[in-house]
């Protein structure tokens, strides 16, 4: 079982990567159809990050398609993950969210992070080097508005004199925020400085295995130097899962998309995801064998989890790694299947259900008898009756 005293809650973080060979409109709808699917499902969460370039990574304003999933939507709480801090105006980015904020009646959460695409800042105009100082600042500025103030700040690349927001958030809690971190130490840092919950980005590979636990030794000391909160079932962790009925059939299902999403991350992105020394053909089985993903069956994907809560001693909510490796046909089925078979395991209510069938076997065999006997005094109770019966 999980080891967060809450149930563990399950999303989706749909980057998206789409193959610049597709339709894009055609694939930003089936993002939005997965989000539908999701809540359908009973999933808690669906996060869609921004990006500006490579031509694989189409969204560049999360908020305008997680604004039509809203209106598609009731209950599943969306996610920008995450807005590149350094490339907006803090007032901007306040303000476009606390709108959302209101239209979806509370659902929204700014997810936070300094800009994963070197092509993207190049663009912009901003150097790499300064990308995670600028997103401080403009994240200690959003901070400042949401809590009411009229915020006068100036750096090098944003001004604000006197800046107050009209619109405050839907929820009298505020608008719900997360700090995106890798393997860098930067993320839970800020995070645990400043009280904000961390989304801990693609831990299941070798190399940052020992660094999810890290991430929650910074939070807590970031907790302890300011007094800040922390909450470990307000922490997200995002790893890549297909699931299907047998691992054969999921490794049959993943075969052409897996390979697509491989070149990308190969040959056009510049993160460093994919395991040293995998080939062309065999990224499956390379990806499985490392530890960073699982294709395969719902106990796979059951193990995996609770591998990585006992790694980092508990989170509270796990993201799939939304990525087009299967069809869309099968890609929901996988989610149906990790609704159905993964989700009981990680919750406490569930518990109450194998604990109801440990104790029928338990006291199966002392039982069983009476059945037996109830069933014979019930036969010869009838046929005592049929005898005594008087004749018409």
């Amino acid at each position: 079982m999980a080891s967060t005293a809450s149930p563990l809650k399950f999303g989706a973080f749909i980057s998206p990567t789409h193959s610049n060979r597709v339709n894009p409109t055609l694939a930003m709808q089936r993002d939005v159809e997965l989000i539908e699917h999701l809540e359908r499902l009973g999933y808690d969460e669906a996060w869609v990050g921004e990006h500006h370039s490579t031509g694989w990574e189409i969204i560049g304003s999360p908020e305008i398609l997680l604004s039509f999933a809203a209106a598609r939507t009731n209950r599943i709480r969306l996610g920008a993950g995450v807005v590149s801090l350094p490339y907006h105006h803090p007032l901007n980015v306040v303000e476009r969210f606390v709108l959302l904020d209101h239209l979806s009646r509370g659902r929204i959460i700014l997810g936070v992070g300094p800009g994963a695409l070197p092509y993207d800042s190049e663009a912009i105009g901003v150097s790499p080097l300064d990308t995670r100082t600028r997103m401080e600042e403009s994240l200690e500025a959003i901070l400042a508005l949401l809590d009411g103030e009229r915020v006068s700040m100036t750096t090098d690349w944003f001004r604000l004199d006197r800046a107050a927001l009209q619109l405050m958030p839907y929820k009298a809690t505020g608008l719900d925020l997360a700090i995106a971190g890798t393997i860098t130490p930067n993320g839970p840092r800020l995070a645990g400085r400043l009280g904000v919950p961390l989304l801990s980005m693609n831990p299941a590979r070798p190399a940052s295995f020992p660094v999810l636990a890290e991430h929650w030794e910074i939070m807590e000391d970031q907790h302890q130097r300011y007094g800040t909160p922390v909450d470990r079932n307000d922490w997200r962790v995002v790893g890549p899962m297909y699931v299907a009925e047998t691992e054969e059939q999921a490794y049959r299902d993943v075969a052409e998309g897996i390979e697509k999403w491989a070149y990308y991350n190969e040959k056009v992105s510049t993160q460093p995801i994919l395991p040293i020394g995998g080939k062309a053909g065999t990224w499956a089985r390379t990806l499985v064998e490392a530890g960073f993903a699982v294709i395969g069956t719902p106990e796979q994907a059951v193990a995996q989890i609770q591998r990585l809560q006992d790694l980092s001693g508990g989170f509270g909510t796990y993201l799939i790694w939304a990525n087009d490796w299967a069809n869309p046909v099968n890609t929901h089925r996988s989610y149906e299947l990790i609704a159905s078979e993964v989700f009981p395991h990680f919750s406490p209510g569930s518990r109450a259900l194998i604990d109801a069938e440990e104790w029928a076997i338990q006291r199966r065999p002392d039982l069983t008898p009476n059945v037996l006997a109830a069933r014979q005094k019930a036969r010869l109770e009838f046929e005592i009756e049929q005898y005594s019966a008087p004749l018409s």
